[in-house]
């Protein structure tokens, strides 16, 4: 059942066609030429505008919003309406001029879209969203979303562009932009300064499309320049300015800033040393050959789910869990627990499949599978999953804003977590405090026993994400929060009533079970860290691919194919995060056509064995351990320095 919008919505329209020629259409607009114009608080746009305005013509099935193959200019297929829309030609200050009002506006297939209105809708939440503000957001959106999503959101067109995109700095992520207002020119003074140092690959021609503002405020933060990027972060980004500071190291005693911040420098430059270039002309071809493989991936049916493979899921599911009842009548209650803990761990692998529409591709049957599977069988909330992982997805291994790598006090993955970072997605400051110190200095011993109690923490979370009613109230999902709470009801009925409280006879007894079925989650939680925890942690910039950055922060573990029921599919997490929606099934085939886009492009493909990843993982953890006790000696000398001048 489709929900209706209000009527301040833009009009619906139907799905953008691949062709450059072809856009979306609003069914509700009677005349092609209709003027209109845009007020966006500096000025109005005329829609009808000769020097800024180009008709675009778009072919739309009459039936489902679904993907229309690309069509030569002047070419329909059949059982199509043809209509014209005009929308204005926008320049790249006039969108900077709206992000700086504080508008949600990102570019997907050389739209620009403005989301206010989508926001509170998104059934994925509001960070996702904000996210990709001033990006070209067009393969997050593909990948992310089904043809029908993507189509609801191409409603929300306001203009187009032309040419390729340079991305700002999301304000979400520190970005500054200059009101329409200020004047200036299309490049600011130090971006122009910045731009002529980029890289030596770099050609005059990408400097007119970079960012035209400064991006960070520099209240509290160490402020380092950025080659190709007129912007300043609280962590340094891989455009920074390298003459200026290490110069000066040598000269001068290294504080705890100091430390940090070469020590930022040194993992950019790996990233660099390993990585293809970040200039226009590399990134634009590797997007190029991500787009083609996706269009092979489809070409060879490898998006059409084997449901024969989920019989089988159910079958072993339905094995567990009837083993954990007929141990538990005859009171063996240590290997109930263990079947129950290995049903969980199965089921998880499902509930991730429903979260990605990777089950049957529709939303509502999805999401409802996906809340069968997690709140009423598992207790957990999937709706808190989507939120938090759809921000994964978008910004992977960043530690200011990827929620799957922020879990202090226990663990750090990343130097930058020892300066106090704030998470945009928490909405506050991982405080590196007494805790925090005592923890990390133990991390690497205290990573498995921690894992054997993750999902208590996930029930928590949970908890938090229904109660406070984070997730969407409008739209087509706002209903979600009130099943996932009959979900709750359901599964504490069930499990903590049923089976814990009426089936088990003594207190002890009833502990025991609870924490040998929690503990068996703890392979679950390992293999979740496993593919991110010992991958790349530094910025390189907006104008880094997805693609690239998907697979520079993500790993795969090599296993053979029998044990692919194990692993749930998380052992294919490269593949995964390039391309969300393939079925868990098919990703093992998908991962040789992803291997060989790999080796066309230049990008190293991470493919570890299970053992070698925990290795890998355990000395990263190490090794942020020994970071945070050169920080505590470093801070030490400094504090002994600013005593002694004191004392003289």
């Amino acid at each position: 059942m489709q929900q209706r919008l209000p009527s301040f919505f833009p009009h619906p329209t139907h799905t953008l066609s691949s062709s450059p020629a072809h856009f979306l259409y609003s069914p509700r607009s009677t005349t092609a030429s209709r003027s209109r114009s845009f007020n966006w608080g500096q000025g109005t746009i005329s829609a009808i505008s000769a020097a800024s305005i180009a008709t675009r013509t778009v072919t739309t099935p009459m039936a489902t919003p679904a993907d229309v193959p690309a069509a030569t200019a002047g070419s329909e297929p059949r059982g199509t309406l043809t209509k014209t829309r005009e929308y204005p030609l926008m320049s790249r200050r006039e969108i900077e001029g709206l992000i700086a009002q504080g508008k949600v506006v990102t570019i997907v297939d050389q739209f620009v879209l403005k989301l206010d209105g989508w926001l509170s809708y998104h059934p994925g939440g509001d960070k996702a969203i904000q996210h990709m503000v001033g990006r070209d957001a067009t393969d997050e959106v593909t990948v992310l979303h089904s043809p029908e999503a993507k189509a609801q959101m191409m409603r929300y067109r306001i203009g187009r562009i032309e040419g390729h995109w340079r991305n700002f700095m999301p304000p979400i992520q520190g970005g500054r932009f200059r009101n329409l207002d200020e004047g200036g020119p299309e490049m600011s003074v130090t971006e122009v300064k910045n731009s002529l140092r980029f890289s030596e690959t770099s050609s005059p021609s990408d400097f007119s499309s970079r960012e035209a503002s400064p991006v960070f405020d520099t209240t509290n933060v160490s402020v380092r320049r950025r080659h190709g990027a007129a912007s300043v972060s609280s962590t340094t980004s891989a455009t920074e300015d390298d003459d200026d500071d290490d110069d000066d190291d040598d000269d001068k005693e290294m504080d705890g800033t100091a430390f940090l911040d070469s020590e930022t420098r040194r993992r950019i430059r790996l990233d660099l040393d390993k990585y293809p270039g970040l200039d226009d002309e590399t990134q634009s071809e590797i997007v190029h050959k991500y787009r083609l493989l996706d269009e092979r991936i489809k070409a060879e049916g490898l998006y059409d789910c084997n449901y024969r493979a989920y019989a089988i899921e159910m079958m072993r599911y339905t094995l567990l869990f009837a083993g954990m009842l007929t141990f538990l009548r005859w009171g063996w209650y240590f290997p109930s627990a263990a079947c129950l803990g290995c049903f969980w761990h199965q089921l998880v692998f499902s509930a991730h499949d429903a979260g990605h529409m990777g089950i049957t591709h529709n939303f509502h049957v999805d999401t409802c599978l996906g809340i069968f599977i997690a709140d009423f069988m598992g207790g957990l909330s999937i709706g808190w999953w989507k939120r938090n992982h759809n921000v994964h997805h978008i910004v992977t291994n960043s530690p200011e804003h990827d929620p799957d790598i922020e879990h202090l006090p226990f663990f750090a993955v990343s130097h930058r977590f020892l300066g106090n970072l704030t998470s945009s997605y928490y909405e506050r400051v991982m405080e590196y405090d007494l805790a925090a110190k005592f923890f990390l200095s133990v991390q690497p011993y205290l990573y498995y026993p921690i894992m054997l109690f993750g999902r208590f923490n996930l029930y928590r979370l949970s908890w938090d994400h229904l109660i406070m009613g984070r997730g969407p109230r409008k739209g087509i999902a706002w209903w979600h929060r009130w099943l996932e709470v009959a979900g709750q009801v359901f599964f504490w009925a069930w499990f903590g009533y049923g089976i814990v409280y009426m089936s088990i006879p003594s207190n002890w007894d009833r502990f025991v079970f609870v924490i040998v079925s929690h503990m068996f989650q703890a392979p679950l939680h390992v293999q979740i860290t496993l593919s991110h925890f010992a991958m790349s942690t530094a910025d390189l910039g907006p104008h880094e691919s997805f693609p690239q950055k998907m697979l520079r922060t993500t790993m795969d573990i090599d296993c053979p194919s029998w044990l692919d029921f194990f692993h749930g599919g998380l052992q294919f997490q490269v593949v995964h995060h390039l391309y969300p929606r393939i079925p868990r099934h098919n990703l093992r085939e998908t991962q040789r056509l992803v291997q060989e886009f790999c080796n066309d492009v230049g990008i190293p493909y991470a493919l570890y064995g299970f053992v070698d990843g925990n290795k890998d993982v355990i000395g990263r953890l190490a090794e942020v351990s020994r970071q945070a006790a050169i920080l505590a000696k470093c801070q030490k000398v400094a504090a002994s320095h600013i005593h002694g001048g004191h004392s003289h």
